[in-house]
């Protein structure tokens, strides 16, 4: 039996009122070409969050170092607090305060997108609503780990969070790796049809079989794990999202811009021996070896690196980094 919209409503939680509701009359859309204006792009870093005090506190100061760097490196944007920003590490008003110093700091055209995943569909309407009102570009939301939620429960969550940022456009984070479930492939038809900001999706999902259902007409992906961005650049992919183009942008650049072998054999590179260690760490670790950062802090319980791996991560970015390379 299909719903009506009022008993979706209906099951819909009852939020704060900065989740903007749509209007009730608003039509279903049916079809999906030039859905939205102003949508994401490209290269896009999945930036990390400067932290310092032994990861207690965000490194203001090191915010805009970082932004100019990224866009120096090529990248058209940042998506913030994500899995390299360590998002679901940190409070509400840190990451609304990392959102209005990256809008602060980012330069003409650099787009900024924020990550407003968070456990609670509260947190994540708040932020948001946060993202439209600050000013930044796009919002992406994954699913709520933990809790193995149905399909009801992810649409409620997700179209909450759409309508908190609309007009923003919105992107569901798909990363079972994560979220500890795949976002069903109706949760995304269902939200297209009924969520006229959903421009798209971030899939950071492996291996590329995984990655196809989502490759859905009418909405954007950009892939995450980097080793899959040519190949989902191929299949109809807009661009990518990684978090290796924090510390190493002028590779990711490359690799979607260019649609480069060389980057493509590079970012396999440092995936490979870089697998086992914390990429939140390793980021920061060569971000202050490039003179980015000033502190290559992690908040607990994740771990910086001892002396054995900070040297291991040096020798790696210096040969892929070098010119030449």
């Amino acid at each position: 039996m299909v719903r009506s919209r009022v008993e979706d409503d209906q099951r819909r939680p009852v939020l704060d009122a900065r989740a903007r509701r749509l209007d009730r009359n608003r039509p279903v859309l049916t079809a999906y070409p030039e859905r939205m204006l102003g949508k994401l792009h490209g290269a896009i870093a999945a930036a990390v969050t400067p932290l310092r005090d032994g990861g207690r506190s965000l490194d203001k100061e090191s915010v805009a170092p970082l932004i100019r760097f990224l866009a120096d490196g090529g990248m058209d944007g940042v998506l913030t607090c994500g899995t390299t920003g360590e998002g679901v590490l940190l409070s509400v008003a840190e990451r609304r305060r990392m959102t209005e110093l990256c809008l602060e700091a980012r330069p003409p055209g650099f787009a900024v997108a924020v990550h407003a995943g968070a456990q609670t569909t509260w947190d994540t309407v708040e932020l948001a609503s946060h993202a439209r009102e600050a000013g930044a570009d796009a919002v992406a939301v994954i699913a709520p780990p933990y809790f193995p939620l149905g399909e009801q429960e992810l649409f409620d969550h997700f179209r909450c969070a759409a309508d908190a940022c609309h007009p923003l456009p919105f992107y569901v984070y798909e990363f079972v790796g994560r979220s500890g479930y795949a976002v069903p492939i109706p949760v995304i038809e269902r939200l297209r049809d009924e969520a006229p900001n959903l421009a798209g999706l971030k899939v950071s999902d492996t291996p590329f079989d995984a990655v196809k259902p989502y490759l859905l007409d009418g909405l954007d992906v950009f892939i995450g794990f980097e080793p899959l961005v040519l190949e989902g650049l191929a299949a109809g992919a807009v661009g990518a999202v990684s978090g290796l183009a924090s510390a190493w942008p002028e590779v990711t650049a490359e690799l979607v811009h260019r649609k480069s072998d060389a980057a493509g054999a590079r970012v396999n590179a440092l995936r490979d021996a870089l697998h086992d260690l914390s990429l939140p760490a390793v980021a920061k670790q060569v971000l202050v070896d490039r003179g980015v950062l000033s502190h290559a802090d992690v908040r607990p319980p994740l771990h910086g690196l001892t002396h054995d791996e900070r040297g291991r991560v040096t020798r790696e970015w210096v040969s892929l980094n070098s010119p030449g390379s």
